[in-house]
């Protein structure tokens, strides 16, 4: 409900359901869903701190483009990128690559973004590095996304140490090695080291995405960019399902790592309603390969969204 206005029932019985249905299926969920016109919003728990796997990839596309807009890197600069040679499941791109590459900024932007591509966004930190993503989103005037580390450390957790037949002790260390204050022994899900954010600062960064001057510090052009890769994106097995139809676009970014699935987006529709969508969950099952937690994380964000477009037709 928006800011200072009293939950109605209806609403109060749709967020008990939904955490009911979030808790039999096995997820933690932080979810966060606002109309871009109005600012109403509805959420679950939109404050919860957590580690952002890949989200993190679209404050890294904001930074460069912005550099690139401010003079300080050449998107046509062909930078050299070394071989991932990943062989375990998931990595994307320049990732499982043999040979090196030799690829424009530009180029390595979308990689990055719209495939989720970790080496293609280290070379990226290489040229901004994580402390300097960080600078530039305080300079929008964009806070709660904290940017500590590169994807390459992100990426060396038990995962890789397991045997592939072992992978779900892994999952089951990610989802019993916590602590009450969101310290963990795997230090790419400890909050104090990972690189984090919550579902309302994401929904923040993208409403300065979508949102034209003076209401946001992002310079048109910038944000129209990262717009468009969000758009491209490949990786369309989690939210997109319930959200990119006919009649509506969606843009987004995920993130998964371990027991983390996440993703944040922006459906528009045809009627010129926009919605601007945060979800960051933690399974409790130890299986890497969740399609049901994909499928429930949809479905939940979809009820939140038919809430509050409900309010306005």
């Amino acid at each position: 409900a928006p800011e200072g206005s009293p939950m109605t029932t209806s609403t109060e019985r749709l967020l008990s359901d939904l955490r009911r249905d979030l808790r039999e299926g096995g997820l933690h969920g932080s979810f966060l869903v606002r109309d871009l016109a109005t600012g109403d919003e509805i959420g679950i728990d939109p404050d919860i701190e957590l580690p952002v796997a890949s989200l993190v990839k679209i404050p890294l596309a904001l930074a460069t483009l912005e550099r690139v807009r401010r003079g300080e890197l050449d998107g046509a600069e062909v930078i050299e990128v070394p071989p991932g040679r990943i062989t375990t499941p998931g990595p994307t791109g320049l990732s499982r690559f043999r040979h090196a590459a030799h690829i424009a900024v530009e180029d390595l932007l979308y990689l990055s973004t719209c495939i989720s591509d970790s080496d293609a966004a280290d070379a990226l930190f290489r040229l901004t590095p994580p402390d300097r993503v960080g600078a530039v989103l305080h300079e929008l005037g964009l806070r709660g996304i904290s940017v500590r580390h590169t994807m390459h450390e992100l990426m060396e957790t038990p995962v890789e140490r397991f045997d592939p037949s072992d992978v779900h002790l892994a999952h089951a260390l990610a989802i019993d090695a916590g602590t009450p204050g969101r310290g963990h022994r795997v230090p790419q899900l400890d909050v104090s080291r990972a690189n984090t954010g919550t579902a309302r600062a994401f929904v923040d960064l993208l409403q300065a995405l979508w949102q034209a001057p003076p209401r946001t510090a992002i310079h048109p052009e910038v944000a129209a960019q990262v717009r468009g890769l969000m758009a491209n994106n490949l990786v369309r097995n989690r939210l997109a399902p319930d959200f990119d139809t006919d009649a509506s676009t969606w843009s987004s970014k995920t993130g998964m790592l371990l027991n983390l699935r996440h993703e944040a987006g922006v459906v528009e529709h045809a009627d010129g309603q926009s919605y601007a969508i945060a979800v960051l969950t933690e399974s409790q099952v130890a299986a890497g390969r969740q399609p049901g937690a994909d499928a429930l994380m949809g479905q939940v964000a979809r009820r939140l969204r038919d809430e509050l477009r409900a309010r306005w037709i």
